[in-house]
């Protein structure tokens, strides 16, 4: 396993635990860049396609309770607050049963968010396009996971405007906020 750069627990403002080992840190770090998508091109290239509906029991930045269903399986995901760059910051996630899921959307904040997740491998990176339904119907927005924030990856022609570090288009943002009110 890597070890991680110390900048990044600087950056992300997260101190080394005294009983969790170092490296465990590092498989909850979530490095990902946020694109607009300006064709829907990417739904002939995706080898994937799952429906996904997800609501938040905290949507404040600094921790975010996240409940998700992908198709027949379901998630509960904690995020941390971003780096100075928007790429970076802790996540948690774990598999629960579906029917707990269910039950723990209808304790989550208003605004649950309706989209089906394509994912689309190019070179060595698959990026996870994001087609929005209901209240933000006609947002369109990539994600891209990576290695580390200076990695080099290949952008497809139907990527658009890089949006990583813009705060309205974080699901916790639109789900109060929705995309069809801007």
């Amino acid at each position: 396993m890597k070890s991680i750069n110390s900048k990044y627990l600087i950056l992300l403002n997260i101190k080394k635990p005294q009983k969790t080992p170092f490296k465990l840190i590092y498989k909850m770090l979530e490095i990902e860049r946020k694109f607009l998508v300006k064709s829907d091109a990417y739904k002939n290239e995706a080898f994937t396609q799952k429906r996904i509906k997800q609501g938040y029991l905290n949507s404040n930045p600094e921790r975010t309770v996240r409940i998700r269903i992908k198709d027949n399986k379901a998630y509960i995901t904690i995020k941390g607050n971003s780096n100075a760059s928007g790429m970076s910051r802790f996540e948690w996630e774990k598999e629960i049963p579906v029917e707990d899921a269910q039950n723990l959307l209808l304790l989550c904040e208003t605004g649950v968010i309706d989209k089906t997740r394509y994912e689309v491998k190019i070179a060595n990176n698959i990026y996870e396009v994001d087609e929005f339904h209901g209240e933000n119907e006609g947002l369109e927005m990539a994600e891209i996971e990576l290695q580390s924030e200076t990695e080099s990856f290949e952008k497809p022609d139907w990527l658009g405007e890089e949006v990583t570090n813009d705060k309205r288009y974080y699901n916790s943002y639109l789900s109060k906020n929705p995309f069809k009110n801007w």
